[in-house]
């Protein structure tokens, strides 16, 4: 759209908006916004869209309205806004709205489901990381079993292999054997 469309859809917007507001008097016209206003490169027609609150009995019923109020519109545009063709207006439902709504309670339902699934599945993780650390502590508990009974078989078989001097000694066999000199560190 060119600069000048744009300012042309602009100032329509305004005008259309204030008079739905102020000046018309249908009943079926209730709880109206003007969101957009669409102008042909021609500007002999505008495309208004509309969002209307309300179910979609109220919602056909306010467009009925509208578009029979479309005379009235377009005459007061014609007054306010110096141009050289008034355009047609055709009003159609914007569902915008209506769908951002939607998009927002279906997010809210999701945001909700992933909490809840999120909490029962810590749970279930705080289950099997319990589980997991109890094998992890049983696993390690026996490996040091295991270690400690390699280290006393080690132990045992290291000593008959080492000379009789660096055996462990009883003292009074030290002190037997410092006394009648079978000093054997020398040898």
């Amino acid at each position: 759209m060119s600069r000048r469309t744009l300012k042309a859809a602009s100032a329509i917007r305004e005008v259309v908006s204030m008079a739905i507001l102020t000046q018309l008097r249908d009943p079926r016209v209730r709880d109206v916004t003007v969101t957009l206003v669409e102008v042909s490169t021609d500007m002999r027609s505008a495309k208004v869209h509309v969002s209307i609150m309300g179910d979609a009995r109220q919602q056909r019923l306010a467009l009925q309205g509208l578009q029979n109020s479309a005379g009235f519109l377009q005459e007061t545009i014609n007054r306010r806004i110096d141009m050289r063709y008034t355009p047609r207006l055709l009003f159609v439902l914007d569902q915008g709205v209506k769908n951002s709504l939607e998009v927002a309670r279906i997010l809210d339902n999701l945001r909700t489901e992933g909490a809840r699934a999120k909490n029962a599945s810590q749970s279930d993780v705080e289950d099997e990381t319990l589980e997991d650390e109890t094998l992890e502590d049983e696993a390690l508990e026996d490996e040091a079993l295991e270690d400690e009974a390699l280290e006393d078989e080690a132990l045992v078989s290291d000593t008959t292999n080492y000379p009789s001097a660096l055996r462990c000694q009883s003292p009074e066999d030290v002190e037997s054997s410092v006394e009648s000199g079978d000093d054997q560190t020398h040898t």
